[in-house]
C-alpha cells in the first residue's frame, strides 16, 4: 500500500486552513498594489539557472536540460532570483520586483519549506536606507490590505503600525549579550579575531566547541541571545554587519569595516535580508570563490558561478539596493499560524 503523508486536500483540513489562505491572497494583492503605486515593474525570471545561488550553507535541487541534439546540461532550481534580477538592472530597469517560487533542499521545519515564495525588489540609484523605508511602507500597506496589523509567533507579537526599532549588529550584541563586537572583529576585518570571539562568548556562558570558527560562534550567539529579542512589540531592522559577512553587499563608505546590509525581524523571526548591492565584478568573483571554497571544505561539493552574471557586473551594475523577503513567513505571522504548511495552498507532499 502506498505510504502517504498528511493529505492536505481533505475538505475538513482544507476548511481549517482556508482563512489563512484568503489572508495570503490579500497579502499578495497588497504587495502588488504597493509596488504598482510606487512605479515598479513586475518581472518573471527562469527558475532553472546555471548557478542556483552561492551562499555556502544552502543546498539546491539539481536537474538536467536535454538539448535537441541529445546533449545534457546540468542546471539548478534557483534558491533566489537575485542574479537574474540584477541582470535586468544592468539592462536598464530601475525599479523591479518579483514574487518568485524558490527551492532549497534539506529545509523542512516550522519556518522552513523546500519550495516557498520569495519577494525580491531592487531600486537603482539608492542605498539600503531606501529599502528600509520600503519595508515599513510595504508592511503597513499589507496590514491595511489584510485587516491585520499584528504579527504573532509563539506568544510574541509585533505591531506593524508601531514605531519600528533600528539596531546595528554591534548595538544588538552589546545590548542583548554584553559583547563588544568591534573588539572581536580585531585589526583585520576580513579575518576577524577568533581568539577574542571565543573568549567573549565563553565569558557570557555561550557554548564554545573546539572546531568553532568566528561565524559559527556569531550565529550561535545570534540564535540564542539576540534573535529571540528582535521584533518584539514592533518590527526590528538589524543593520551594518561585519564586512566579512557582507554576502553580496558593499562596504560602508565611511566605515569600511562594516557592510551595508540589514535584516528585518518580527517576533524573533527573520523575514528579510537586504543590501546596498556590491557592483565590483572582481570583488564579487573573489567572494564567490571564497564561498565555494568554504562549501567544498564543509560539504565536499560546490556550485558553478554564473559567468553571465559576472559579465553583467563587468558591463556595469548601477548603484542599487535590494532585498529578499520570505512571503510564507510573513503570512504565517499575519495569521498567527504554527507552521508554514498552514499558510500554503498545498505543501510539498511528505510521503
Amino acid at each position: 500500500m502506498r505510504k502517504t503523508g498528511t493529505e492536505w486536500w481533505r475538505p475538513g483540513l482544507y476548511a481549517r486552513r482556508r482563512p489563512n489562505l484568503l489572508r495570503r491572497a490579500a497579502c499578495l494583492a497588497a504587495i502588488r498594489g504597493y509596488f504598482a503605486g510606487a512605479g515598479f515593474v513586475e518581472v518573471e525570471t527562469p527558475a532553472l539557472q546555471v548557478s542556483p545561488g552561492l551562499e555556502p550553507h544552502l543546498k539546491a535541487f539539481a536537474t538536467e536540460l536535454e538539448q535537441p541534439d541529445g546533449a545534457r546540461q546540468q542546471l539548478y532550481l534557483h534558491t533566489s532570483p537575485e542574479f537574474a534580477m540584477k541582470k535586468l538592472l544592468v539592462a536598464g530597469e530601475e525599479k523591479l520586483f518579483q514574487l518568485a517560487p524558490v527551492f532549497r533542499n534539506g529545509e523542512r521545519a516550522a519556518l522552513h519549506h523546500p519550495a516557498f515564495l520569495m519577494l525580491e525588489w531592487y531600486r537603482a540609484g539608492v542605498d539600503y536606507r531606501r529599502i528600509m523605508a520600503d519595508c515599513e511602507a510595504l508592511l503597513r500597506a499589507i496590514a491595511a490590505g489584510c485587516g491585520e496589523n499584528r504579527l504573532r509567533w509563539q506568544g510574541q507579537q509585533a505591531d506593524i503600525t508601531a514605531p519600528w526599532q533600528y539596531l546595528s549588529v554591534a548595538e544588538a550584541c552589546r545590548l542583548y549579550a554584553g559583547i563588544d563586537l568591534e573588539a572581536c572583529i580585531g585589526a583585520e576585518p576580513q579575518h576577524p579575531d577568533l581568539a577574542a570571539m571565543r573568549k567573549a562568548c565563553a565569558a557570557i556562558g555561550l557554548r564554545v566547541d573546539a572546531g568553532d570558527g568566528w561565524d559559527d560562534l556569531y550565529f550561535r550567539l545570534a540564535l540564542e541571545r539576540i534573535e529571540p529579542k528582535l521584533g518584539l512589540g514592533a518590527p526590528t531592522i538589524l543593520y551594518d554587519y561585519p564586512i566579512h559577512m557582507a554576502a553580496l553587499s558593499r562596504p560602508k563608505p565611511d566605515q569600511p569595516r562594516l557592510a551595508e546590509r540589514f535584516e528585518l525581524y518580527a517576533c524573533g523571526v527573520e523575514l528579510a535580508n537586504a543590501f546596498s548591492e556590491l557592483t565590483d565584478a572582481a570583488e564579487q568573483a573573489r567572494r564567490f570563490a571564497a564561498d565555494m571554497a568554504l562549501k567544498r571544505a564543509l560539504y565536499g561539493y560546490d556550485y558553478p558561478v554564473d559567468g553571465d552574471f559576472i559579465a553583467a557586473l563587468e558591463h556595469g551594475l548601477p548603484d542599487c539596493a535590494g532585498i529578499a523577503l520570505g512571503v510564507d513567513r510573513l503570512v504565517l505571522l499575519l495569521c498567527g499560524a504554527d507552521r508554514i504548511e498552514e499558510v500554503l495552498w498545498l505543501p510539498v507532499a511528505d510521503a
